[in-house]
């Protein structure tokens, strides 16, 4: 019941990936673009959006120069908007997350565990099992993940990222229903599809896995990942049986 039940899981997710293919352009690639492309996105974006005249448009300023890969002049940015208008959960968010990227994993963490009281506290639990998960502590991350998902049950990032530290801890099957749910709330997002493609090999479902890698068209450097992460599951399982 339990492999028919998956089986139809993964129909449900190519059908959806399919058609949300159809209808949006997919995000190519998973690595950071080029440094020149990205500082003409800076300067474009600050030749139009120099001065922004509203918070709003400031933070949308940051938040499209992180998403570009800007880290380090988001940083400046956040300390000018904070001069301009003050912080708030938004920017300390926005500096965590600039302060991970940027290799300044402590202060990143004290960041984000301000934001334990906010209604940004979700994205701060999120940001420590990222850090957790970066520094190899797949155990405190899953905890993290899991805390974060209590918080916000339906943020698709956030339950793929508590499939995959339960994944790397060799917990295949508690993998399961977070990834599921995350695959089925985004459909269209490679991040999480990958994730649950790792958890069908991870799971003795090559073929399924290689026809869900297939028809999203994952680049082959991106294939060779997620069976390297694979082999690195089979070992945690393996340990983690061998230590009952």
């Amino acid at each position: 019941m339990r492999t028919q039940l998956m089986q139809r899981s993964i129909t449900l997710i190519l059908l959806c990936a399919a058609l949300a293919a159809c209808a949006t352009k997919q995000e190519t690639g998973y690595g950071v673009g080029i440094q020149a492309e990205r500082q003409a996105a800076l300067d474009q974006a600050q030749q139009k959006e120099a001065a922004p005249d509203t918070p709003g448009m400031y933070l949308a300023l940051i938040d499209r120069m992180q998403s570009q890969g800007l880290w380090f002049a988001s940083l400046a940015h956040i300390d000018a908007y904070e001069q301009q208008y003050g912080e708030s959960p938004d920017t300390i968010l926005l500096r965590a997350d600039a302060l991970r990227q940027t290799g300044q994993p402590d202060a990143s963490a004290a960041a984000y565990a301000r934001l334990a009281e906010s209604p940004l506290a979700a994205r701060g639990l999120r940001g420590l099992g990222l850090l957790a998960g970066e520094a190899g502590d797949f155990a405190a991350a899953a905890q993290r993940f899991e805390d974060a998902t209590k918080r916000a049950p339906t943020d698709a990032p956030m339950l793929s990222d508590l499939g995959y530290a339960r994944l790397r801890l060799g917990d295949v099957a508690g993998a399961r229903v977070p990834l599921m749910k995350a695959a089925e709330l985004a459909p269209n997002n490679p991040k999480i599809l990958s994730n649950v493609a790792l958890y069908l090999l991870a799971n003795g479902q090559a073929a399924s896995a290689q026809g869900l890698m297939a028809q999203q068209r994952f680049p082959a450097d991106v294939q060779q990942a997620i069976r390297n992460d694979a082999k690195r599951i089979a070992d945690a399982a393996r340990a983690s049986m061998a230590s009952r």
